[in-house]
């Protein structure tokens, strides 16, 4: 399991919102689609409205989420 911070933004209204989220997956692929599942969740918007600019691989110790610390821990 490794960590990813993506970074990105996506329409809420009129405006666009940034966002910076950290998760654990296997793949940048399957993180990017978690991130996506989430968003979508949490503030009902569609995938077309999210644009992800940014996924970068974190090492463990620059981990700040404690979710994701947790995850990378084995939990």
């Amino acid at each position: 399991m490794k960590a990813f911070r993506i970074r990105g933004t996506f329409r809420m209204g009129r405006n666009r919102q940034s966002f910076t989220q950290e998760v654990a997956a296997e793949t940048q692929e399957e993180a990017v689609q978690r991130v996506l599942s989430e968003l979508g969740s949490r503030h009902r918007v569609k995938r077309p409205d999210i644009a992800v600019e940014e996924v970068v691989e974190v090492p463990r110790e620059e981990v700040e989420n404690s979710v994701v610390i947790y995850r990378l821990s084995g939990g």
